[in-house]
């Protein structure tokens, strides 16, 4: 097992995941940003009017992105399983 080896389990480890979390992440950030404008114009200054609407909108992604994150982390899996002989006779 090289060092280069090892880096590019690293690199793909991080691109899948970045991946994954950018998918979770950005409607939340979103919906956050969008009721955070809201409260100033408003001046309500509620802690779960921000909290329940990113936790729903959070929910509804994993719901529908749900199978492309399933999908996408067993192929990694499988990838990494698969390339184990290779990454050790190196």
């Amino acid at each position: 097992m090289t060092p280069e080896s090892i880096v590019q389990i690293g690199q793909t480890a991080l691109y899948v995941t970045i991946q994954i979390i950018g998918v979770l992440l950005v409607p939340a950030l979103v919906v956050g940003l969008l009721i955070s404008v809201f409260q100033a114009a408003t001046q309500i200054n509620e802690v779960t009017l921000s909290f329940i609407p990113k936790l729903m909108i959070t929910m509804l992604i994993i719901i529908v992105a749900g199978p492309w994150i399933l999908r996408t982390l067993v192929i990694y899996t499988q990838r990494l399983f698969h390339d184990i002989p290779n990454l050790i006779w190196q």
